[in-house]
């Protein structure tokens, strides 16, 4: 009985290892590529380092000097303001599209997963490929966008990745058409798995589409919103492929957005210092709209509670 006890004792207490046994990897993998590099970023954003000019390449401690160079520089302020425009705009776009796609194929009727497999076909491309297919689109004299708008009475072909008012406006195209069909795919899993007894009493009550959609699907799929938010306005800031195809950031930094900025600084450049204290801003961002949107939504759970 003592024997046994004494085992039972000795299991008891090596049991708790195993679950952090389990995370290490992850953990390891998490402390490698996103702690420590965001650790250094925020370090070396203290410091002044050009590896292109002799004088400057040992580490120089400058304080916030980054920052204020950063703040006092009209051209990040105009990147500052491509990437909330960008961000802003192809986000939400695209989370309202892909909702919408999921409201329309989510039925059974004859060819649906025709019409499914075109929706989701732009998600399959690569970012690279399909901003070539775009190019293609925008080409200004026999391009196919501005045929289309031709159609609809706007006239005169458009130079969309040449023009500066038009340059940010051509590749939130792209990101939207790219992105869409994958939120639909979030969607339409969380409405497949919605309760079909909730819709049959509310036909019996004499709901009407509309109706269903604003007072049932979108309160039941709150949880896949918030996923599916998060996830796009993240996507949104990480999203440069399409920018290097289509417009190098041009004309005149009018297509350029963070991202994109922190590689000219980092590798063109070669100014360390300043790109870590751009990684570093781009983090605030990202911790700033993923909290923000984690709290709007809490909230609003909390008061249909």
């Amino acid at each position: 009985m003592t024997t046994t006890t004494q085992s039972t004792g000795r299991r008891r207490r090596r049991e708790p290892i195993l679950p952090y046994l389990l995370i290490l990897p992850t953990f390891f993998f998490v402390a490698m590529f996103t702690a420590w590099p965001t650790i250094l970023a925020f370090y070396q954003s203290f410091f002044r380092q050009r590896l292109n000019i002799a004088k400057f390449r040992e580490p120089t401690f400058i304080g916030l000097g980054n920052y204020t160079a950063l703040f006092s520089d009209e051209r990040f302020l105009l990147v500052l303001k491509n990437t909330l425009i960008y961000v802003l705009v192809t986000a939400p776009i695209s989370i309202i599209l892909g909702f919408l796609f999921a409201m329309l194929i989510n039925r059974a009727i004859r060819g649906i997963g025709l019409a499914r497999l075109a929706f989701f076909q732009p998600t399959i491309l690569p970012m690279v490929s399909a901003a070539t297919i775009w190019m293609f689109f925008f080409t200004p004299d026999y391009g196919l966008w501005n045929t289309f708008l031709q159609r609809f009475g706007y006239s005169g072909p458009q130079n969309w990745t040449g023009n500066p008012d038009l340059a940010l406006i051509a590749i939130m195209i792209v990101a939207i058409w790219k992105n869409a069909g994958y939120y639909m795919i979030f969607y339409l899993a969380g409405m497949q798995s919605l309760p079909t007894d909730v819709y049959e009493a509310a036909v019996l009550d004499g709901a009407n589409g509309w109706q269903m959609m604003w007072r049932i699907t979108l309160p039941l799929l709150r949880r896949t919103t918030l996923f599916v938010s998060t996830i796009a306005f993240i996507g949104a800031f990480q999203m440069v492929d399409h920018i290097f195809v289509l417009t190098k950031g041009g004309p005149s930094r009018a297509s350029t957005v963070l991202l994109y900025y922190l590689w000219q600084v980092r590798f063109e450049n070669q100014d360390v210092g300043r790109a870590a204290a751009l990684t570093v801003i781009l983090i605030a961002f990202l911790l700033l709209f993923t909290v923000t949107n984690f709290v709007l939504s809490e909230r609003k759970e909390g008061d249909h509670a």
